[in-house]
């Protein structure tokens, strides 16, 4: 856990590189398809794009690489990407970044306000109810104060 005394420096050293919003659109597709190469990514970013956008698409790509967000695969002439992190590890990191800087580490006021505001369908409350058994089962296991 970090502590809300140390500095902003040792936070962002500390914090994996987020991604932007165009970074997150790569992923995105790349979660859908498995893997695609540029020009697959570039048409569908960029319907009827040219040089420009391909050049775009390839920036980033190599900037989700360097983040390790993204694989290359070097086999084909044309090479592949694939992402390199699962949806819901970046979703945990970006809810658990969003938790330290609102909400001094807690989840639950950002959870609160997400299920009070949008409303959670019957299957999503079963299966809030289900992860909430589940965590109550595997807490009772445990010994001890927390």
């Amino acid at each position: 856990d970090f502590c809300l005394s140390r500095g902003l420096g040792d936070v962002y050293k500390r914090q994996p590189q987020d991604v932007t919003d165009a970074e997150l659109a790569v992923l995105q597709l790349l979660w859908d398809s498995g893997s695609a190469t540029i020009r697959q990514l570039a048409d569908v970013l960029y319907p009827g794009g040219g040089t420009a956008q391909y050049g775009t698409v390839q920036k980033l790509l190599d900037r989700l690489e360097s983040k390790g967000c993204v694989r290359r695969d070097r086999t084909p002439a044309a090479h592949t990407f694939a992402a390199a992190i699962a949806r819901e590890d970046l979703i945990g990191r970006r809810l658990q970044d969003m938790a330290e800087k609102l909400c001094g580490g807690s989840l639950t006021p950002l959870l609160t306000h997400l299920v009070r505001t949008k409303g959670l369908t019957a299957r999503e409350r079963q299966e809030l109810r289900g992860l909430i058994d589940e965590l109550d089962q595997k807490g009772k296991g445990k010994k001890g104060p927390r």
